[in-house]
Formats: structure tokens, sequence, C-alpha cells
């Protein structure tokens, strides 16, 4: 390991130390007594690496032989990534806390889990792809069922551990397809095994595996059937995280194999994508109309925005690319903001999660019902909301494609989605008179809540100039 490398990767390096540590603290100096200042130390460790990786100006340089990329693409990734994660662990600490499951672990395996994300969006191998994603994977099953005397979350935990091995299973078998007929597994030599931008046989059925494998990580349709039931029976907070942070990077690292590895045959890959993109939008927009419980529709809506975002990803271009991370971006804030309110749904110290609760909420909670419509609006992509500027670049993305028959299967798609954002409006405003909420936000989660609703509405002017960044991103990518 020479000095550039070191360099290269200082940032994972001391997030991992931290890790580390934090949990030697935790082990040692006390146990769940130092899970609040744990949690919110790391959150401001993951804020802090944001700051600076954000900052951080300069090319592309790699390290390891190529195995770790660093560019502009990966650090616009890795700072919507910290943002995120930290945003979550800030907001979720009331809830936990008031149910007893703050625990020292959860800061800690939720900062590996990060780190794990920062190695998948940097990665220039396979192997380093893989061990990122695992580091991923494995903290978050262990998150998933961290509510060990609930039926659900433990079946959820299992469930997406099952369905995550049998996803990481197809990765590694496509893994080794690609390794066997290019030679090699860094990303820069499969893209010279890419001849006169067709693949062999053998190099394709690698590339079907590997989208199938990273499929299941963005739940994309058909590797979707995990979402609902992991979203509904992990702990709120747990779920806050899935809907945003590995959504990123997950969609970071499809980005960066395809075109890393396989960028010359974008019409062979662009045509699975395409597809996947389809069935997501369509499926999360038409099976979230019956759900009746708000974190099973926040999993199917999850589901039909990476339909979105695998748009502008097929259209295989430095735009669409660029409109893909403004996407996940504004995604991101949006999911943050709707989360937040939905850790406070609250009746007699008992956590609810059903739409009907939500009856009249605007009588009660004013500022909040206003705040969550601004969001929900913005899901649906009304304008002249950021939502419909970020749904708009994708679509406009595929149309310079020509790939306009998926631009319009996408506005449809928004339409038959809108419906179920739109009752949830309703039931606020002009629902029935019933049980209704506590109304018991914490500051975070009141804070976060008003905060990603104006962002809804003040970022229209300049998108809070994350074009910029995204196109010096994209263009790093696409070359």
């Amino acid at each position: 390991m020479t000095r550039a490398d070191l360099i290269a990767v200082l940032p994972e390096a001391l997030l991992a130390l931290f890790a580390l540590t934090a949990l030697m603290w935790g082990a040692f100096g006390g146990k769940d007594r130092i899970a609040r200042p744990l949690l919110y130390a790391t959150a401001a460790m993951l804020a802090l690496l944001a700051l600076w990786i954000g900052s951080a100006g300069g090319g592309a340089s790699t390290a390891f032989g190529g195995m770790f990329v660093n560019d502009a693409f990966a650090r616009f990734a890795k700072v919507t990534i910290l943002v995120a994660a930290a945003a979550v662990l800030v907001m979720g600490e009331d809830f936990l806390a008031r149910r007893d499951l703050l625990r020292f672990e959860y800061p800690v395996l939720v900062a590996l889990a990060v780190l794990g994300m920062m190695m998948m969006v940097s990665a220039g191998d396979l192997m380093a792809l893989y061990m990122g994603l695992e580091l991923q994977s494995l903290a978050l099953y262990v998150i998933a069922a961290m509510r060990r005397d609930s039926l659900k979350s433990t079946e959820a935990g299992l469930k997406y551990f099952v369905l995550g091995a049998l996803a990481s299973g197809l990765l590694l078998y496509g893994a080794s397809l690609t390794y066997g007929y290019a030679g090699t597994t860094t990303f820069a030599g499969i893209l010279a095994a890419v001849r006169d931008s067709t693949l062999p046989l053998g190099l394709l059925f690698g590339l079907v595996f590997l989208v199938a494998g990273l499929a299941f990580k963005v739940s994309a349709v058909p590797f979707h059937m995990w979402t609902p039931d992991v979203y509904e029976g992990a702990p709120t907070p747990v779920t806050a995280f899935f809907a945003t942070a590995p959504k990123v990077g997950a969609m970071a690292l499809f980005a960066r194999l395809l075109h890393d590895a396989f960028g010359p045959a974008g019409h062979d890959w662009g045509q699975i994508v395409a597809f996947l993109a389809v069935a997501s939008m369509f499926l999360g927009a038409v099976a979230a109309i019956g759900q009746r419980d708000i974190k099973r529709l926040m999993a199917y809506s999850s589901i039909g925005h990476m339909g979105f975002a695998l748009v502008g990803l097929a259209a295989g271009s430095a735009t669409g690319v660029q409109a893909m991370l403004v996407y996940l971006a504004i995604y991101v804030t949006m999911n943050v903001g709707v989360f937040a309110f939905i850790l406070s749904m609250e009746r007699d110290g008992r956590h609810v999660t059903d739409i009907a609760s939500l009856s009249l909420l605007a009588r009660a909670e004013p500022t909040a019902a206003l705040a969550l419509l601004i969001l929900l609006f913005s899901l649906a992509g009304v304008p002249p909301l950021v939502g419909f500027f970020a749904k708009y670049g994708v679509l406009v993305a595929a149309v310079q494609a020509d790939m306009v028959w998926l631009a319009l299967a996408g506005v449809i798609a928004s339409v038959i989605g809108a419906f179920y954002y739109l009752r949830i409006v309703y039931l606020m405003y002009f629902g029935q008179e019933g049980e209704g909420l506590d109304g018991a936000m914490s500051w975070s989660q009141r804070a976060l809540l008003v905060a990603a609703a104006a962002v809804m509405l003040v970022g229209v002017v300049n998108l809070f100039g994350i074009e910029g960044p995204a196109a010096a991103a994209a263009a790093a990518l696409v070359r």
C-alpha cells in the first residue's frame, strides 16, 4: 500500500476506525448507557465526513491497482449517503429511546453499513464491489431484526437475509462468469474485453446475473419481493434508513458497474435496465393503491421511485446519469421528511402506522399536515415542486436517448401513482372523525419534516445548486 493509496481511502479508513473504536467503547464502557451519546457522535462523524468529501476537489484517482476509484461520481454519492444516514440517526433517536430499543450496536452497525456503501460507490473491481456490498448487507440484516421481541421484526430480518443471500449468489455467479470470459476482475480489464460494442455470450450471461443481484439491492421488480415485508417489520428508524442511504449506494454501484465495465455494450444492458424500470414504475404505482399501512405504502413507493431512477440509467448517457443522481438526492430528501413524520405517529404511547389514523390531521397539527402535503405532492411529481423536476429530468434523458416509449411509460405510471399520495392528503384535510394521533414530535423530527418540505418549495429556484456537481459526477463516470 502506497501513500497515495492511503490518501485515497482516508475517509473510509477513518470511518472504519471510528466504528471499531465505538464498538470497543460500547462493549467495555457501559453498553447501553452510552447509546445516546454514541448515536449523536456517529451522526456528527458522518456529517463531518460529508463536509470533508464534499469540499474536496480534484480529479479522478485510483488506489490498490484500480480496485478503488476516487472521482467526482463517487464523491457525490458518498455525500448523499453520509448526509442521509446522519439525518436518519438523529431523527430516530427519540423513537428508539421511548421504546427501549436504543442500543449502542445500532449506530455502530449503521456506520459499518455506510462504510460498505462508500466502498461500493468507489469500487473498480468485482472483488471490491462484493466486499462493499456484503459489508453493507450484513449490517442491514442485523438492524432489520434488532427488535428481538417482535415476530414481525424477526421475520423481516430472516426474510431479508435469505433473499439477500440468494441475490449475493446470483451476483457471485455473474462475477465468476465475467471473470472466466474476461480473464480479469477489474472494471478496466472487463471494459477492454468488450470488443466492438458487442458482448461475447459468456460475458452477456455474466452481465445478466450481475444486474439481477444488484436489482435486488435497489428493490427493482421482479426482485422486489422482500421490500414491503421488511419495511413493515423492521423498526421504523431502520425502515427510514433502508429507504434512503442504501438506495443511493446500490444505484450508484449499478451505474458504475454498467458504465465502467460494460459501457460500450449499452444497447445490451440498456434493454435490461429499461425493463426493470418499467416493471418497477408500474408495480410500485399499482400495488401501493391497496395498502393501508403507511410503511408498506412507502415500500411500494420506493420501488416505483427506483424505477424512475433506472430510467435515467437506461438512457446510457451522461445526461441520464446526471438526472439519476439529481433524482436520488431529491428522493432521499423527500423520504427523510416523510419518515420524520411517520416516526412521530403515535396514539396512547403506541406507534401506529395505519393510514386511517391521519384523518383530519390538519385540524390538530396544521404545520405538520402542510409539510407532509408538500412532500407527498413532491413524491407524486406535482409541479412546481422539486419532485416534479426530478421526474422531468429522467424523462427528458430518456427522450434524448430515443426511448420515447420509456418516457411515456413513466408519465403514465406517475399519474397512476399520484392516487395513493393524494388519498393521504384527502384524509388529512377531509377525512372522517376518528381516533387521531397524539401529535408528539421530537425537535429533530419536526425540524427535518419542515426542512425537507421547505427544500421542495425553495429548491425550485435552482435545486440548491446540485445540478452542477451532478453534471461533474456524470462526466467523470461516462467518458
